[in-house]
């Protein structure tokens, strides 16, 4: 099962030949996926050549092949990780039980709203970047780009495979809707806030890939303890894959703050935009703002949607087994909840919280990040130090949504946000400068000025590569 067959039309270790239905009906979406990625997919590049990487293995080793790839020609399949030796259960109130390879009955329209919510993000996030690639700082950046670009697209294909093999009639529609949806339309927007949200420049891709990959990560581990076996197999390779999404961002806003630093030391006032770089306020406020936005993706503090997936042991905590009570009936959950204007603190059951404790392992994984940018400041002699902002910060959904608090998580008035926002957030200004600075560069071994080469390419290649072939 763990073999990849490469050669069929589909690549693919699921045994589809065995199931001629199965095979029919996802060879008949695979057209309508290919003109989606014509129509929304990177604008123009489509005849050119990638170095890319491509999964012909689920296995650790090997599963990575490189070459040099038009993006249409992209071996975009059907792959789960090999089965796990322990076969049963681990969490909520099926613990111990043996693992469902077919939907329970009862949880079908749970699973469903999980597969769905999580295949939208999928081609959304292809979306927000079709136009990034006629502003690449380097070879190196844009392969990456077209990297990420067409992973997204296979894990689009991981869950669509789950809609068309365990929810008849109604999967293949919700596959059929996800193509539908555009980011950012406001007729048919994709599901999730921060897939609409637009991603116009460099600066946006690296915080994207670095904060909303990076909850992506999150849900995918959450939904790799899954108790319905295929939903986690699959979850754990596509898991291989968005390591790479989250390098892209975290080294990318290194390289920006790396060069920004550089650039501060050559002007006696450290006027970067003077210089052609992106100051460190700026860099603070993109920050804050996907920041914020990624945290909304864990949806709400108190949810009895997280409670029921637990409880019904669909979706699972990061590091279930690092966990002694996989119940979690009686425990409970600290947290400041608004009342009246004020934060009190309440005492939330456990399973109505698990949004927050996924919340807080990413906060945590953030901030390791962040305290990695910060060495470059410090290295280079600086006092100013990048920060993750306090988790009530710019707020959409949960219980914080209705009210206005400060970088620092103190609530403060509608009057006051509306004050101070342009300091915490990117204004029309900061866009437009961070937007002038988008030029091309796609010269072998050459790279912007507001961006630092990074230490090493990609397999083994060195900066200077060609990482993309022009036709």
């Amino acid at each position: 099962m763990s073999t990849v067959n490469q050669f069929e039309k589909i690549p693919n270790n699921v045994n589809l030949s065995e199931d001629r239905r199965l095979q029919r009906a996802l060879e008949t979406w695979q057209p309508d996926y290919l003109q989606w990625w014509l129509e929304m997919g990177p604008t123009d590049f489509q005849k050119d050549s990638i170095y890319l990487r491509t999964a012909i293995s689920v296995e650790p080793s090997g599963w990575a092949h490189f070459d040099y790839v038009k993006m249409p020609d992209y071996r975009w399949g059907i792959f789960l990780a090999p089965p796990a030796q322990d076969s049963h259960i681990r969490f909520g109130d099926f613990e111990g039980q043996p693992v469902w390879n077919e939907i329970p009955g009862e949880f079908r329209n749970w699973l469903r709203r999980i597969v769905v919510t999580q295949g939208d993000t999928e081609p959304a996030s292809v979306e927000q970047q079709r136009r990034l690639g006629h502003t690449a700082p380097s070879l190196y950046d844009l392969r990456n780009l077209f990297q990420v670009n067409v992973e997204e697209g296979r894990h689009l294909w991981a869950m669509v495979y789950l809609l068309h093999r365990f929810f008849g009639r109604d999967g293949r529609e919700e596959a059929e809707e996800l193509l539908s949806r555009r980011s950012g339309n406001p007729d048919k927007p994709r599901i999730l806030g921060a897939f609409n949200q637009p991603v116009e420049n460099w600066l946006d891709f690296f915080m994207f890939t670095m904060f909303t990959d990076r909850d992506g990560k999150y849900q995918l581990l959450a939904l790799s303890e899954s108790g319905f076996d295929p939903l986690a197999r699959t979850t754990k390779f596509m898991l291989t894959e968005e390591a790479h999404h989250m390098f892209v961002g975290e080294s990318g806003v290194m390289r920006i703050v790396q060069r920004t630093a550089e650039l501060m030391k050559q002007d006696p006032n450290e006027d970067v935009r003077k210089m052609g770089g992106i100051d460190l306020l700026t860099i603070q406020k993109y920050i804050n703002l996907w920041y914020s936005l990624s945290a909304d993706l864990f949806g709400g503090e108190i949810s009895s949607n997280a409670a029921n997936y637990f409880g019904a042991s669909l979706k699972g905590r990061h590091k279930e087994d690092s966990y002694e009570d996989h119940q979690v009936k009686s425990d409970s959950y600290k947290m400041a909840v608004p009342e009246n204007g004020k934060l009190k603190d309440q005492e939330v059951p456990l399973r109505n919280a698990m949004n927050e404790v996924l919340r807080d392992s990413y906060i945590d994984d953030c901030q390791r990040g962040c305290d990695r940018w910060n060495k470059v400041l410090e290295q280079a002699g600086f006092p100013f130090r990048l920060r993750i902002p306090n988790r009530r910060f710019n707020r959409h959904i949960g219980i914080y949504a209705d009210m206005h608090f400060t970088p620092e998580g103190d609530p403060i008035s509608a009057e006051q946000w509306e004050r101070y926002k342009q300091d915490w957030l990117p204004d029309d200004q900061d866009r437009e400068y961070v937007q002038s600075l988008m030029k091309p560069v796609y010269e072998v071994g050459k790279i912007a000025n507001w961006i630092a080469p990074p230490d090493k390419g990609v397999n083994a290649k060195p900066f200077a590569f060609e990482y993309v072939r022009f036709q």
